[in-house]
């Protein structure tokens, strides 16, 4: 990590595990410190042992939320002399309408890492799917559930979709050692050329044999 002189960075922060994740999606909580780059790392200072990056949990917009409710006139269109209607006459109906029209669903998640494991009939079979998301504006990858990877797909409202590319990997689990390796790192290779997914085989840390027995 380059040098940066102590008055470009703050040291001795803390975060209670809702404000920043790690790059793989996992929550942070404890110490960090920000550099003038605008980048946080784990630690109380660039001094604390093996710090890691870490990045800002995206907030959910309300404009990317989609309204049901919809907008109805008050008064009779073409009323050269137009009165409210009946039932906008009440107060508190007007005000429930609006609560309802404005109220935001607060079970809105962002993907979180959770991978699926292979069974042992995967292994009399020889592999297994693997689900993923990267971030549709930065290099973050999170490996997670089947589940998860169908919301997103599916476009579900309960879900941070719009914010993720989904994709999956088949995974070779076993056989022939070398073989697996060879196998599972063209197939990565393959997938990140086609959905320009960069840096990858970086997340997998190019381990092209995990899971393998």
């Amino acid at each position: 990590m380059p040098y940066y002189p102590l008055s470009q960075i703050k040291t001795n922060l803390q975060t209670d595990g809702t404000e920043y994740q790690y790059l793989d999606g996992t929550p942070y909580k404890g110490f960090y410190y920000k550099i003038s780059t605008g980048k946080y790392y784990t630690g109380k200072s660039p001094q604390s042992d093996q710090p890691q990056e870490i990045v800002e949990i995206p907030n959910v917009k309300l404009n990317s939320i989609p309204q049901t409710k919809q907008i109805v006139a008050a008064f009779k269109s073409n009323d050269a002399d137009p009165t409210i209607l009946p039932e906008f006459q009440s107060t508190q109906n007007i005000y429930s309408d609006y609560v309802a029209l404005t109220s935001v669903p607060t079970s809105i998640q962002n993907p979180y890492y959770n991978p699926t494991y292979p069974t042992d009939e995967d292994y009399t079979i020889g592999e297994f799917r693997r689900y993923f998301v990267k971030r549709a504006n930065n290099i973050i990858y999170i490996e997670i559930d089947k589940e998860q990877y169908d919301l997103i797909i599916n476009k579900n409202p309960s879900i941070m979709f719009a914010m993720y590319i989904p994709f999956t990997l088949p995974w070779n689990i076993s056989g022939d050692k070398n073989k697996v390796a060879t196998t599972n790192e063209n197939i990565v290779k393959l997938t990140a050329f086609r959905n320009r997914l960069p840096k990858l085989g970086d997340y997998l840390k190019h381990n092209y044999i995990k899971y393998y027995k």
